[in-house]
């Protein structure tokens, strides 16, 4: 790939979000300089249904030669940035405390066909963190379970059903996140075990998630000192290109946890820490903000290392590959139709569903 292709589709590499209910101008302006790989939505993006199934049609124009991620974070629980009308669903923990892989089931397939149906075709779920710690708040109730074995068993089957109706699964948060006491947002966690119970213990999950052929896994801006005592997950080869990529085999997208969380931007600019963690083993950085231009400091630091070789090309080829591929897997079949949220979002059957997990709470 020349340096003028990478400067191209350099975007490609990222997934941004903005503000307000519509793309904004600025929005448009670095899609067309950068070739964005797509958007993440908040809930100060999120007005209806029907605005969101808009927002995401217009999100698509944003595209050159591959459609767009337009992706969210909606788990159940604490962490859903759609509520009503939408299905607002208990929390996974629920999951875990039924054991119900049927269940399980029903659930995903359910949220799937309410983010199908306005446009959405990544989701950041499921947590597959390992709820060890009672003391994290962070983690808590968002994991399925504080044994492995149920996390990677009923975290395969939410993949696996999400993924059959479309909608690309992420697994979160590669090491481990759920033994910590630090909320990432705030501050760097570090987690205390020896390889050995991490491979035991908090690779588990991840590992089932990769047999299940999850579409992307997202980082922890986690510290793990027996495996990297320099470099949180996010930006550790080690962690990303050995443990991930070489020891578990992992092909897939590798998506960063939001590069703006203080765990990171207290201690790297943005830019810097864009570069660390694609030289890393990272495909995609998330930058959540509202700022266009950190947004394009942070692609355009990319560029000049490239330029510089202090990033490899090869690196970036490989990240735009996975990209590409992945694209290709999840969104190159037809979409619903305009309005078809209407029939599905918040509809009686989910709704049920919702209230059999609620009795688990």
């Amino acid at each position: 790939m020349s340096l003028r292709d990478i400067r191209r589709h350099i975007g490609q590499l990222a997934i941004v979000g903005f503000d307000g209910l519509a793309v904004p101008s600025d929005l448009r302006a670095l899609a067309r300089e950068f070739d964005l790989g797509g958007i993440i939505l908040f809930a100060r993006n999120v007005e209806s249904a029907g605005q969101v199934e808009e927002l995401a049609r217009d999100a698509q124009t944003l595209a050159r030669e591959l459609p767009s991620w337009v992706s969210v974070d909606q788990e159940g629980g604490r962490v859903a940035r759609f509520k009503r009308p939408f299905t607002e669903w208990p929390p996974m923990h629920t999951l875990g405390r039924s054991g119900d892989e049927a269940l399980a089931a029903r659930f995903a397939r359910a949220l799937a066909a309410e983010l199908a149906a306005v446009g959405v075709n990544l989701d950041y779920a499921p947590v597959m963190d390992v709820h060890t710690n009672p003391a994290n708040r962070v983690i808590g109730d968002r994991a399925i379970s504080e044994r492995p074995a149920d996390v990677a068993r009923l975290g395969r089957v939410v993949i696996r059903t999400l993924q059959a109706a479309g909608v690309a699964a992420c697994a979160k948060h590669f090491p481990g996140h759920g033994d910590t006491t630090a909320d990432s947002h705030h501050d760097l966690p570090v987690v205390e075990h020896p390889p050995d119970r991490l491979r035991a213990v908090e690779l588990e999950p991840f590992r089932a998630a990769i047999d299940e052929g999850v579409a992307s896994v997202m980082t922890a801006h986690v510290l793990v000192p027996a495996v990297d005592e320099h470099r949180p997950a996010t930006l550790s080869t080690t962690l990303i290109d050995g443990w991930l990529r070489r020891e578990l085999g992992y092909q897939g997208l590798v998506v960063t946890d939001d590069l703006q969380m203080r765990a990171i931007s207290r201690r790297w600019g943005l830019a810097e820490a864009s570069v660390a963690a694609v030289a890393a083993g990272c495909d995609v950085v998330l930058l959540c903000g509202t700022d266009t231009e950190a947004q394009a400091g942070a692609l355009e630091a990319l560029i000049r290392a490239v330029e510089s070789e202090a990033l490899p090309a090869s690196r970036v080829q490989s990240a735009l590959d996975r990209q590409r591929d992945t694209k290709a897997r999840f969104l190159s079949g037809n979409r619903p139709g305009r309005g078809a949220w209407r029939e599905v979002v918040g509809c009686e059957a989910h709704q049920r569903v919702a209230g059999e997990m609620e009795q688990y709470r």
